[in-house]
């Protein structure tokens, strides 16, 4: 029975799994969206999202921290700089996980991991927000239209 282990190990060891999450998360940081399979997934948003918490405050502890985790300069200065502004209000979920189907070779369940404030595809449908609609009829506004093209024509004359 798996009674209180809350990690999933992936089948590998601790130094195993310890640096393949984290060449994961570089990953991601790096470029926003990663396909994987749908448990590596899991276990990443996990590890990932308490790294993306810390980059909200940036201090040279936390910085220490992150990169304790992640190894990689690089993902460090982008988490900071980058997607820490980008992120500032959102009080969590910064990962989005999509089930993508499964894989040819061994038919492993694949998705898609990205972090969701850099999904221009989501972000550009987004706030496309309908205006509510009015429950008055429309004859009314109809109505308004022919004054607003009389007044114009009516000043005119008055100008000669």
């Amino acid at each position: 029975m798996r009674h209180n282990k809350a990690i999933n190990h992936l089948g590998r060891q601790s130094g195993h799994r310890k640096a393949m999450l984290s060449n994961m998360a570089c990953s991601l940081i790096m470029q926003k969206r990663i396909t994987t399979t749908v448990a590596k997934a899991k276990a990443l948003k996990s590890y990932v999202e308490p790294l993306i918490t810390k980059s909200k405050e940036d201090t040279t502890h936390n910085r220490r921290v992150v990169f304790s985790y992640l190894k990689d300069k690089n993902a460090v200065t982008e988490l900071f700089r980058t997607i820490a502004p980008k992120i500032a209000d959102r009080p969590g979920g910064y990962t989005r996980v999509l089930h993508t189907g499964f894989r040819q070779g061994d038919a492993a369940e694949m998705a898609l991991i990205e972090l969701v404030d850099f999904n221009e595809a989501a972000l550009a449908s987004a706030p496309k927000a309908a205006k509510k609609g009015t429950r008055r009829s429309r004859a009314k506004k109809a109505d308004e239209a022919p004054k607003a093209e009389s007044a114009p024509e009516a000043e005119e004359p008055k100008a000669e």
